[in-house]
This record gives structure tokens, C-alpha cells and sequence, in this order.
């Protein structure tokens, strides 16, 4: 069994996207400039921005962070999306999810400017990554193929089950591991809450894509000899024993699913910091203006 190391995987990259950062600025070229704009108190919502401005400074992007308290209304959130739309000096931004209850994610993700929106979640960039066009995809998708590609992971004719359908992670997921490349060209079956044969399709499966959000789902009985487990899952259960007084867990019940995979990703530790990283690769490909010129 060999653990897949998103931590290290990660730092490589953003090493890598530094080097070329400062290639960018000893030529005259600017700086790539992310921004983020972050609504609320969230707790998880505040983990991710603190590291994805973090993240920025590694690879040597300029950032800003706007923040508004969680009232704020959607015609001052959608004001400031067009503002950032039209400053030549940003070259990406995010606007953090979710959002409160009474504004829409929706007008707001089709209000970014599709050449700005990092992400990859306006529907722009969801329908070119869906026929295979250049455009921003999705981060975690994004980082769980760079996974397979480090790591060498054959998925050409190979079985790959995602479960779970959201538009963030399940539906890129299945285009991209069908697409005509590789990572992809496998044969891809989506399960979600409704799949009435899930463990016999999980059982069968070489590659098992976990993105359900329901902590320790696939257990042992559920995961051939061999095969291969991506788990998305990120969710925080109770722990007495934390200082935090929780501890991250996955979709994957790790401890007794590992024995029986070629490869497994952890959590945390694992897709976690390969989604922050897809981001910052986005943000250089907006910089360097290479999908939309």
C-alpha cells in the first residue's frame, strides 16, 4: 500500500510555481494578483482563505482579501464581483462558499467575469471542461488528477466510481476521469444517495472517488484487493481528545479500508492541499493569460 502525499505533492508544486513567478518578474511581467473575497465568520470557510492567502505568498502572487460581515446584501456582493471584474490588476478571484442563506451563489458565480473565475465553477468553464476545451477546472477535481499523474496511477480502461454528484467535485470529477487523456479514459459509473447497487458498483471498482461528505462510508467489504482510494471527504467529528475538540475525517473508514489498496490518499493531508494548490495554478494561468487571452 502506498500512501499518496498531497502535503508533499503540494509544496513541490507551489515550489515550482514560484520559480516561475520569479522568472515572470526578473522578464518585466507582472506579478500574478489573486483575490479573494470572504463573507461571514465561517469556520471552515476562514481555515481555507487563511490558507489559500498563505499559499499565494509561497508562490509569490500578490493577494488581496476582502471581507464582509455576514449581512452584507447581494447587490453590494454582486457591485463588488463587478468591480473586480473590470480592475485590470487582478487577474483571478474567488468568491468564498457558501454564501448567507439570502444571497444567491448562483447569480453571484455567473456574475464572475468566466476569464477571472479561478474556481472554475461559472458555467463558462464547466461546459468548455465538459467537452474538453481549455478553461479553469474546478480545483479539487484539478488536484486529484495531478495525484494520479504524479503518482503514475494507470487509469486508461480502468473501472473509477465516483460517489457523490455536487457540481464542485462529483460531476467535474466523472467528466474529467472520462475524457480523452490521461488521467481519464476510464470507464466511470457516479453514485450518489439514491444508487441502489452502490457497494456491489464500489466492489467492482479499480478506482473509488469518495465525495460524499458522510464520514467513514466506505468501509473494508466495500474496497477490492488493489484498488485504488481517492477520499474527498473532509468532515469535523467530535474529539475529546483534541485540543481543538474535533478531529478532520474522511469518507473512507482509513484504518481498515488502507490494507487492501495499491494507493490511498490520507485525511488530512491528502486531496486537501492538492485543492489549494489547483487554485494557485489557476491564478497563474490567469496571470500569464494563457486560456483567455
Amino acid at each position: 500500500m502506498t500512501l499518496i502525499d498531497g502535503k508533499a505533492v503540494s509544496a513541490q508544486i507551489k515550489k515550482e510555481i514560484a520559480a516561475e513567478v520569479a522568472d515572470m518578474v526578473a522578464r518585466g511581467e507582472k506579478r500574478p494578483h489573486l483575490a479573494a473575497i470572504l463573507v461571514g465568520h465561517d469556520g471552515g470557510s476562514e481555515t481555507y482563505v487563511a490558507a489559500k492567502v498563505k499559499a499565494c505568498e509561497e508562490c509569490g502572487f500578490t493577494s488581496t482579501l476582502i471581507r464582509y460581515e455576514s449581512d452584507v446584501t447581494e447587490e453590494e456582493l454582486l457591485n463588488k464581483v463587478n468591480e473586480l471584474n473590470a480592475d485590470p490588476d487582478v487577474d483571478g478571484f474567488i468568491v468564498q462558499l457558501p454564501l448567507p442563506k439570502h444571497i444567491s451563489e448562483q447569480k453571484v458565480i455567473e456574475t464572475i467575469d468566466y476569464r477571472k473565475d479561478v474556481d472554475g465553477f461559472h458555467p463558462i468553464n464547466v461546459g468548455r471542461m465538459s467537452i474538453g476545451l481549455p478553461c479553469y477546472v474546478s480545483a479539487t477535481p484539478s488536484g486529484i488528477l495531478e495525484l494520479l499523474k504524479r503518482y503514475h496511477i494507470e487509469t486508461q480502461g480502468k473501472k473509477c466510481v465516483v460517489l457523490g454528484r455536487s457540481n464542485i467535485v462529483g460531476k467535474p470529477m466523472a467528466a474529467l476521469m472520462m475524457q480523452k487523456a490521461y488521467p481519464g479514459d476510464a470507464t466511470v459509473t457516479v453514485c450518489h444517495s439514491r444508487s441502489r447497487n452502490l457497494v456491489e458498483e464500489c466492489r467492482e471498482a479499480d478506482i473509488i472517488i469518495a465525495a460524499l461528505g458522510q464520514p467513514n462510508f466506505v468501509k473494508a467489504d466495500m474496497v477490492k484487493e488493489g484498488a485504488v482510494v481517492i477520499d474527498v471527504g473532509t468532515t469535523r467529528v467530535p474529539d475529546a481528545t483534541r485540543k481543538s475538540g474535533f478531529k478532520l475525517t474522511g469518507d473512507v473508514k482509513f484504518d481498515e479500508v488502507a490494507p487492501k489498496c495499491s494507493f490511498i490518499t490520507p485525511v488530512p493531508g491528502g486531496v486537501g492541499p492538492m485543492t489549494i494548490v489547483s487554485l494557485m495554478k489557476n491564478t497563474l494561468l490567469a496571470g500569464k493569460k494563457e486560456i483567455y487571452k
